[in-house]
């Protein structure tokens, strides 16, 4: 193939961050259709009142006649009122809501400690059809970093889903043959995201010649044998896999530093990256649903209107872009000859 025409992809898993790094970042995102975008800013979007708040901002940081739109989910808390979720749905004001355990990842330290903790409001979510997104980690320090997501789902998602049977769950930016097969088990009520530099890279890219930090992420990269089944998830046309950046910009200088931050920035490279995996393996055919339909129905919607083209023609994306007020981030596979341009 020389060329694809597909619906504008959605990006059912982004972080846009806030202000001046909102600003600096939104073009590259506003290129995608459908944004759900993450909540876990500082403080956290755990109310209504939040969420309005920053979609305004967002919408103030887009590109002038950009059609993209973005769509807010809600932070839970061991606190989280069932009843403000049950109102936010209800008015549109997100669409999601997503669990952090508390200290998983960036951002996440006023998230969930117990899952015990959240039984009323996911009763509420599972009663109203709000689909839970989870970043399926456990935190307990005796537990391998690269056996983290696997514990999860056997240990806590896996018996809560047995426990609320109509509660509909996204296991976000899947890293192991674990999540592939537990997300396959389940059926069309839980579907899983994956990234493009999980589908590029096994966790050898944190040290090819050193350590490696701006390949440095959560979930971490995984062993080959987990990036091998992500892969055959992405390209083989099951409606539960679907695309999910999870593109998580820092600055350079917040990347390169004792304890830096965990977060690969993609946006500006996914579609392209993508389509070059989905050409590795053969299924170019499979890339409209992966990118443009999948998530789409699980979030009961339509592929959106408008169109992209992926055309074979080499491209390169620029290394970094900047900052405003100074800095810039690493672009995933910035620098690196692409074999598709995306129009």
């Amino acid at each position: 193939m020389q060329e694809l025409v597909l619906p504008r992809p959605d990006d059912w898993h982004v972080h846009l961050r806030d202000g001046a790094a909102l600003r600096s970042v939104m073009p590259s995102s506003a290129r995608m259709g459908r944004l759900i975008v993450m909540p876990n800013l500082v403080p956290p979007v755990t109310s209504i009142d939040d969420a309005l708040a920053y979609r305004e901002r967002i919408q103030a940081a887009m590109p002038e006649g950009s059609t993209a739109e973005p769509l807010l989910t809600a932070y839970l808390t061991d606190r989280t009122d069932p009843e403000e979720l049950r109102r936010g749905y209800a008015q549109g004001v997100w669409v999601a809501a997503k669990l952090y355990p508390a200290k998983a990842t960036t951002n996440s330290d006023a998230g969930v400690t117990d899952v015990s903790r959240i039984l009323p409001a996911l009763r509420v979510m599972a009663e109203i059809g709000m689909p839970l997104l989870v970043h399926g980690e456990v935190t307990r320090s005796e537990v391998d970093v690269f056996d983290r997501e696997a514990t999860f789902l056997r240990e806590v998602l896996g018996p809560l889903l047995d426990e609320l049977t109509d509660l509909r769950c996204v296991v976000e930016h899947a890293t192991t043959r674990a999540a592939v097969d537990f997300v396959a088990a389940r059926g069309p009520r839980v579907g899983a995201t994956i990234t493009p530099h999980h589908l590029w890279w096994n966790r050898n890219a944190l040290f090819d010649g050193g350590l490696r930090p701006h390949a440095y992420c959560l979930p971490v990269l995984k062993r080959e044998e987990d990036r091998r089944a992500l892969r055959e998830a992405a390209t083989s046309g099951d409606a539960s896999f679907f695309a999910g950046t999870d593109s998580a910009p820092h600055a350079i200088s917040a990347k390169e530093k004792d304890c830096g931050c965990a977060g690969v920035f993609n946006a500006p490279t996914a579609v392209a990256g993508y389509a070059a995996v989905f050409d590795e393996e053969g299924a170019l055919h499979r890339l409209r649903g992966f990118l443009s339909e999948h998530g789409a129905a699980f979030y009961g919607l339509a592929p959106r209107a408008d169109t992209v083209r992926i055309v074979r023609r080499p491209w390169v994306a620029p290394e970094t872009i900047p900052l405003e007020g100074g800095g810039s981030v690493r672009v995933f596979l910035g620098g690196t000859p692409l074999p598709f341009s995306v129009e």
